[in-house]
């Protein structure tokens, strides 16, 4: 359990170093949370129904302009 939770924090931080917080903060409120939500949770299906775009749309969103790094 302990390596589970190092390894969704080490997750949270890529995000978050890699992610452009500048483009996100840009975003209009619903868009903005959605992206804010992803980085901290990595939980795209509920990010992506915040936004109302197809998932895929989210997820290239996500990838090519907040620079949001999918990690596996």
């Amino acid at each position: 359990m302990r390596e589970w939770i190092e390894r969704f924090k080490e997750d949270r931080e890529k995000r978050r170093k890699h992610a452009d917080w500048n483009f996100i903060n840009s975003q209009p409120e619903r868009i903005r949370i959605a992206l804010e939500y992803y980085v901290e949770t990595g939980d795209y299906r509920g990010a992506w129904q915040i936004t109302g775009m197809a998932v895929n749309e989210f997820m290239d969103f996500a990838k090519d302009k907040a620079k949001i790094p999918t990690i596996d």
